[in-house]
């Protein structure tokens, strides 16, 4: 559930701030505090529950900036006999208590459904709990459902037939003297919690059971049924008994003293404050640990886990947004089957946090980092060991421990890439004492932690020092209040979740509205693969504009992708602010969104419009996915007269060239003006641009070069890569793949090395001299690694499957053993023995040929 302080809501009146409290909060009369408490699986901490009569700040609405908001209306508002309006304010409140009652009742009913076949199975020989387990966690919830029954029941009529002279006081009265059930209910919560906490553990069973408890939903809505786990359900009683406080304040507000039911509701709500005082006395030390320095509730805004720096290392930690500080934690290492617990590394005071940037710190701490080609082989093992899983799976032998022990290898490789692929530096400083630095993977999440943080600075913020008892509690209280239960790898989701797409989304960038001021603007597109964001897709820059109109269509290569993320950005040309670390974005985010990607939604044949709102303003885009089946199918031309889809020795003989046009004015292009450019051949061009591009080589155009000269550089660089992808046969030929990925998985270098050189010598003159062209040129793409983030590996990845991929007819050959999972085993063969070639000495096709005679053996 998104948490109430987090969303951005305007200025409330009191009327508007009831209003939505009954329309938009599924539990009626609860503030924001108590939805703060809560994380997404909906466990909470215990809260200091208020009987005074104004409103606790624990259970208060917020306004914008976080002030407090009283659902009740000013004194007086009765004042000179405006009793009509004020009785009609009564039903109001009415109807909304009895619309949370609902709610209320039936996550009860949802809570009490797997007791009767729970105590059904105790008296047999296989019981899931003992009779005595489920008394604990059950302890009490049945009475508690009917007294809420049958209040609801009895009040419902007088709502529907509502009269101004109605009373309803005498069914609160008779609320508040049955609280005393949830005095045992409370002393017993911790006891049923833990209980819980240790069947789940112990028995498979009842975990299943716990966590996908079905909660109906209002009358009025559909089908509106929703899962939650018996741990929230549990906290329901805790977080319910303030409300019939809360609601006799505001029904007393709107009853004239005169009417026969103030003195029922003065009662009720008297009987309501003695119960709670003395379930205070109980929970009341809990309090200081809530609080912040002005005595508001310190709230949980948002939590993540961010690589951090320290002392050269990296570290991967949970950090925490509290109202006033930012906590970074680690998981302390519990023996098995303990409760997990959290320890602080450090935390500062939001009044004391300041962003510091590269011209601000005295010199970058040395960063660990991996060598690009360990993180490609990281990739390349999980996806192996994924295959691996799948088979065991569809193999069906029950071997649950070798599926168990390859889960386990995948986790280790999927957390190591986790901590080594972030690189964007995000620095915070503590005015009175350290620095600290974290490493994330996009620049979206860097603007989302520095926003969230900027939002909070702007309240009259005062320091803080936590002694050393209040920082173990609140450290304590995180494992509770998470919204982030797991470290984003594969290995820590379900079987039945999403793998995420693998193909191609064609995106159009439409256009983007509700800028103020005329600025110099794009967009850049990311999708999310092996559980970090990559950048994808740039617009162009629309100079000095309110209302860009980009029109631009990209072809974007999804690795199990669930997410689009779509950053607008105003560019920075003020060159004495672009002397940066080589990771510092300098140009402002003007706003930021992402949507997911629903296999359903994107794979239909059609396109699929969608807006994403961010900051007022608004992108309208288009997409479609295309399965990698269909999209890098080798489809030959039937015209001969082009280039595209054209055997290659065809076109070198009719140009009566060595290596085609298109392939040396395109490497002549990106040489000249693109070997500077980030991200050269993996940030994809405008489609469009490429299909002009495409159709001018195709008819040959003479106005090419001034084509060419006017190009966006991704544009053609994506053209280079169509032309190869679309040759009705590999660049290296479908008659020696077999022999390469054979080549490519001999351990010893001398066999290795004679056998790849060998197969160079038996490609086709035109295949072998283009190769060899393309070869020499990404090396000297990846020679400015440093400016462009394009290493060989990076080159290998993109190039690869492309240069060797066979054609639809070898696919189907027996021996050629190509998985239908494109991220299989052959993949990324492929991709090594490209990487191959480009980490070997310069190869050339006179030595090549020279050597020839030597070897004389069949591939």
């Amino acid at each position: 559930m998104e948490h109430l302080s987090t969303r951005q809501l305007p200025r409330l009146s009191w009327i508007d701030t009831l209003y939505s409290n009954f329309n938009y909060n599924t539990d009626g009369y609860e503030g924001d505090a108590a939805e703060d408490r809560k994380s997404q699986d909906g466990s909470e901490t215990m809260p200091f529950i208020d009987e005074s009569p104004t409103m606790s700040p624990h259970l208060c609405a917020r306004g914008q900036d976080g002030e407090a908001i009283s659902p009740t209306p000013p004194e007086g508002l009765l004042s000179g006999g405006d009793t009509e309006k004020g009785l009609e304010m009564k039903k109001l409140v009415l109807s909304g208590f009895l619309a949370s009652e609902e709610i209320y009742i039936n996550q009860l009913e949802a809570l009490l459904l797997p007791m009767k076949p729970l105590k059904a199975t105790a008296t047999t020989s296989k019981p899931v709990l003992t009779m005595e387990q489920i008394e604990t966690i059950f302890f009490k919830i049945q009475d508690i459902f009917v007294i809420h029954k049958e209040f609801y029941d009895a009040l419902s009529p007088n709502i529907q037939q509502w009269d101004e002279k109605i009373t309803v006081g005498h069914l609160f009265q008779k609320l508040a003297s049955q609280l005393g059930v949830y005095k045992a209910f409370v002393d017993n919560y911790k006891v049923a919690v833990g209980t819980v906490e240790k069947c789940s553990q112990a028995n498979s069973q009842f975990q299943k059971i716990s966590e996908n408890l079905k909660v109906k939903g209002p009358k009025e809505s559909k089908d509106c049924t929703t899962i939650s786990t018996m741990e929230a359900l549990l906290y329901k009683p805790i977080d319910r008994i303030t409300r019939s406080t809360l609601v006799l304040h505001d029904l007393l507000k709107h009853t004239p003293k005169d009417h026969p039911d103030f003195p029922l509701l003065q009662d009720a709500l008297r009987i309501s404050q003695s119960f709670l005082s003395i379930i205070n006395e109980e929970i009341d030390p809990r309090r200081t640990a809530v609080t912040t320095p002005k005595g508001e509730a310190r709230q949980l805004v948002k939590d993540g886990f961010l690589v951090e720096v320290s002392e050269g290392t990296r570290k991967l930690r949970h950090v925490f947004l509290f109202t006033d500080l930012l906590l970074c934690a680690k998981m302390k290492k519990t023996a098995v089957g303990r409760h997990q617990q959290y320890e602080c590394k450090w935390y500062i005071p939001l009044a004391d946090l300041s962003f510091q940037t590269l011209d601000d710190s005295d010199s970058l701490p040395h960063i660990q980092t991996l060598p690009e080609h360990e993180i490609e082989e990281m990739k390349i093992k999980i996806s192996t060991i994924k295959s691996e899983i799948q088979k065991e799976k569809k193999a069906q032998k029950g071997q649950s421990r070798n599926v168990d022990r390859l889960r386990k290898k995948m986790n280790e490789q999927e957390s190591c890439l986790l901590l080594f692929s972030p690189t964007i530096p995000f620095r915070i400083h503590n005015k009175h004492g350290k620095s600290y630095l974290f490493l994330l993977s996009s620049d979206y999440e860097r603007s989302e932690w520095r926003e969230s943080i900027q939002k909070l600075q702007k309240k009259d913020l005062q320091t803080c020092v936590l002694s050393s008892v209040e920082l173990q509690v609140l450290t304590g209280s995180c494992f509770k209040l998470r919204t982030v239960h797991n470290i984003p790898v594969t290995s820590n989701k379900d079987d039945e979740e999403s793998p995420g797409l693998y193909g191609f989304l064609h995106v159009i960038v439409h256009k983007a509205t509700g800028f103020k001021e005329s600025a110099n603007l794009y967009c850049t597109l990311e999708v999310d693969s092996f559980g970090y964001f990559v950048s994808k897709a740039i617009t162009r820059v629309f100079r000095d504009i309110t209302e860009p109109h980009w029109n631009e269509e990209f072809e974007i290569e999804l690795e199990g992708s669930q997410f689009l993320r779509i950053l607008c950005y105003e560019k920075c040309y003020d060159k004495s602010k672009l002397n940066k670390d080589d990771n510092e974005i300098v140009d402002k985010i003007m706003g930021k969104g992402q949507v997911q990607l629903d296999p359903q939604t994107v794979q239909s044949k059609n396109w699929h419009m969608d807006v994403i709102e961010m900051n007022g303003i608004k992108v309208e885009f288009s997409m479609k996915f295309t399965s990698r089946d269909l999209s890098l199918k080798r489809t030959p031309s039937k015209k001969q007269s082009g280039v595209f889809g054209v055997k290659i020795n065809v076109v070198t003989k009719r140009e009566r060239s060595k290596v085609p046009y298109i392939v040396r004015q395109c490497i002549e292009e990106v040489e000249k003006r693109g070997i500077d450019e980030v991200g050269i051949y993996r940030i994809s061009g405008v489609a469009t641009d490429i299909q002009a591009l495409k159709a001018a080589f195709d008819a040959n155009t003479k106005d090419i070069l001034m084509m060419l000269s006017d190009m966006d550089i991704n544009a053609i660089a994506g053209t280079l890569k169509l032309y190869f992808r679309e040759l009705p046969e590999p660049l290296l030929t479908d008659r020696l793949y077999p022999a390469f990925m054979e080549g490519i998985a001999l351990s010893d270098p001398a066999a290795k090395e004679n056998c790849m050189m060998h197969l160079l010598r038996s490609l086709p003159d035109p295949n072998l001299i283009t190769f060899l062209t393309l070869l020499e040129h990404l090396k000297r793409v990846a020679e400015k690694e440093p400016v462009n983030k394009m290493s060989l590996h990076n080159l290998g990845t993109v190039f690869g499957p492309t240069l060797l991929r066979p054609s639809e007819s070898e696919i189907s050959k027996p021996n050629v053993t190509l998985a239908s999972d494109i991220w299989s085993h052959d993949v990324m063969a492929q991709v090594q023995v490209l990487l191959y070639y480009l980490q070997h000495p310069p190869i050339s096709f006179a030595e090549l040929k020279k050597n020839t005679l030597y070897f004389s053996t069949d591939v």
